[in-house]
């Protein structure tokens, strides 16, 4: 599975990064990841990577994105372009409810899982705050996906808890009774009930706490130790081949960067 992670937040195209090859970045820029998928998915077509009947060799292409994005053309455009081209992939759409302060209702008259299912797309619309029926739905589709079906569509319906970014305020566009309802859904505690309803007792989550802090104290240790990036590496990615105006911009950040006390050239 070559899972191209959701937008809005940073990033950039690194073939060699992840190393094992199966995961893209994430994209800056909304919705663009999208396109990106279903031509990876096309290309497995063309291949021959997928749909052979094998299982264990069979790809096929798993796109993530938000509600948002789901309003862009991008989006529409690479469902035009899957379905055509019958690909090998899954479009998991993230419905949070909110595009940072613009509503689904006002993005949408009804289900974002239509607009999928009006390109011909089989769709799934899904309590993506169900853990277990995401991976179920999600491991269906993949697998039909490979086996050479076509793409397939999720609308998982979940909820931002928290702020879009930093600099968001929600308190300015959405009520606390909103937030308080979609706060008794949370997924962590329905897993955890429905764990305890097997017969997990607090030794089972006690080790899940400790494992759980231990990793994010590593994750936060390795972080801090990181050494701060080369500002001329964000040119690096952007074009295939050497580009006139990546390298015109590279050569203005060094001589603002120099033009400071302590910089470097």
């Amino acid at each position: 599975i070559l899972a191209l992670m959701r937008s809005a937040t940073h990033g950039g195209w690194d073939p060699t990064d992840p190393k094992n090859g199966n995961t893209r970045l994430y994209t800056l820029v909304l919705g663009t990841q999208v396109p990106h998928a279903t031509g990876f998915a096309m290309g497995l077509n063309f291949d021959g990577r997928t749909g052979s009947g094998d299982a264990e060799k069979d790809e096929a292409v798993v796109v993530y994105y938000g509600d948002g994005a789901a309003s862009e053309g991008d989006v529409h455009e690479a469902m035009v372009f899957a379905a055509s081209y019958s690909t090998p992939e899954l479009f998991f759409l993230q419905n949070n409810q909110w595009a940072i302060s613009v509503p689904v209702a006002t993005q949408a008259a009804g289900p974002l899982a239509n607009r999928s299912a009006g390109y011909g797309i089989p769709t799934l619309r899904i309590d993506g705050n169900d853990v277990l029926a995401s991976y179920a739905a999600s491991r269906m589709y993949l697998e039909e996906a490979r086996a050479g079906g076509g793409p397939r569509a999720i609308e998982a319906v979940t909820y931002r808890m928290g702020a879009h970014t930093t600099s968001d305020d929600p308190t300015k566009y959405r009520t606390k009774a909103e937030e308080e309802s979609w706060a008794r859904r949370d997924p962590i505690a329905r897993m955890r009930a429905f764990l305890e309803n097997r017969g997990a007792g607090s030794e089972f989550f006690a080790d899940v706490d400790q494992e759980g802090e231990a990793l994010a104290a590593d994750v936060r240790t390795r972080i801090a130790e990181w050494p701060d990036p080369d500002p001329a590496s964000m040119f690096a990615h952007v074009y295939s081949e050497p580009h006139a105006l990546m390298e015109q911009q590279a050569a203005w950040l060094a001589e603002y960067e120099a033009s400071f006390e302590g910089g470097a050239a």
